[in-house]
């Protein structure tokens, strides 16, 4: 058994963390599941669980450890947590945050007190720059998630969810590195063993659904994501070795399935989820997990980039079926397009935009081109609308 983290260290990370971090509410929404529990870590202070383990890492530095400044590599939570933790023990603090990463995070770093570097590339360039400058510099490293006293401090949330729902039957917990899930499954599995964890990974970066499928620590190749904060193409050699010890499965989303749960869970529960926090959400909605058992979620942030929110929401929405394109070809004569729109209209569709063009390479010189942006109640509404104009004769293009 790997004795790097235990039950007795992440009790005692919760008795040092009284009046530090909030124990965060579990909600329900009977709109997302009957057997569904939210906990919402996207409440905790810094907008993410972070701040559990990053103070629980820096309380415990040495009188020379902490003299010499700590440093830190982030996409932006863990970040935000080890600069408000290391200014409220009176500790200087450097960041290290990819280039890309949201510029909320990135002046909620600074506005917390650390002294942030920009690196370009993504979280793992970040972390390279992080050790060089350590090693240059003297820096104590602060590891997000490849360290025993971090992973002890995020495993505290493991000990709020069976003091909060006892007859819990599963945990889904986002995995970038694995700090998060290591330190919840120790918890868990070591008070309640029979409760199963489960993983969650974006499918673009999926390190450690592959690393464990491999049996050996993969670094993936780089991917887009909206889920910024497990954006992580290798795993740590810690916690790849708790995953594999205490987590029962890892699944994964894909990014419009993310952008579905964020949009779920602000019509569902009135809850702001960042791409990572929402993960847990997809992968209960889309069946990736047993959605008959009872099911606590963790969302485990909410420091959302309000820049890309609204294409998030678009995303989310035409995966469900609330909002669809249309494209179809019109006879260029008065009338045809008051014709289609009567026939939407009959549909019970809205019309949120439409593009109607001349010149396209689909046309020819007697017709026309209608794109039709269209708000729908779901999948079964959109195949009716196909379904009904094709019936009238119009060819729609995919």
């Amino acid at each position: 058994m790997n004795n790097a983290v235990t039950l007795e260290m992440i009790r005692d990370a919760r008795e040092a963390l009284k009046g530090v971090a909030e124990v965060t509410p579990i909600v329900t929404s009977t709109r997302l599941g009957k057997n569904l529990y939210i906990k919402s870590e996207n409440l905790q202070k810094t907008g993410s669980f972070k701040i559990r383990g990053a103070y629980n890492k820096i309380r415990n530095l040495t009188p020379e450890e902490a003299s010499r400044g700590v440093i830190a590599c982030s996409a932006g939570n863990h970040a935000q947590g080890v600069a408000l933790s290391a200014t409220r023990l009176g500790i200087k603090s450097v960041i290290c945050m990819p280039e890309g990463a949201p510029i909320l995070k990135v002046e909620a770093t600074r506005g917390y007190g650390a002294e942030v570097v920009l690196v370009p590339g993504v979280y793992d360039d970040a972390a390279r720059e992080a050790e060089r400058l350590s090693k240059e510099e003297g820096y104590t490293f602060a590891h997000p998630f490849n360290d025993p006293y971090v992973i002890a401090g995020q495993g505290t949330i493991g000990l709020e969810i069976l003091d909060q729902v006892p007859d819990v039957e599963q945990i889904i917990v986002p995995i970038g590195g694995g700090g998060l899930i290591s330190g919840i499954a120790v918890a868990v599995k070591s008070m309640r063993p029979n409760v199963k964890v489960i993983g969650v990974q974006a499918a673009t970066v999926p390190s450690m659904f592959i690393s464990c499928r491999n049996g050996e620590i993969t670094t993936v190749k780089d991917g887009p994501t909206i889920a910024d904060g497990i954006h992580v193409l290798t795993p740590g050699e810690l916690t790849f070795s708790l995953v594999q010890e205490y987590v029962d499965e890892i699944v994964t989303v894909s990014e419009d399935e993310i952008a579905a749960a964020i949009v779920a869970l602000l019509e569902g529960r009135k809850t702001l989820a960042e791409g990572a926090g929402a993960t847990t959400v997809a992968a209960y909605l889309f069946r990736k997990v047993d959605p008959t058992l009872k099911t606590v979620v963790v969302v485990s942030g909410g420091n959302v980039d309000i820049t890309t929110l609204s294409r998030i929401i678009t995303k989310g929405l035409q995966k469900t079926g609330r909002i669809v394109r249309i494209t179809t070809k019109l006879a260029d004569k008065a009338g045809s397009l008051a014709q289609l729109l009567a026939c939407v209209a009959e549909s019970g569709a809205n019309i949120l935009n439409i593009e109607h063009e001349r010149e396209d390479a689909k046309t020819s010189v007697n017709t026309c081109v209608v794109t039709m942006t269209l708000e729908t109640r779901d999948e079964a509404h959109i195949r009716e609308i196909r379904k009904e104009l094709t019936e009238r004769g119009y060819h729609l293009f995919e």
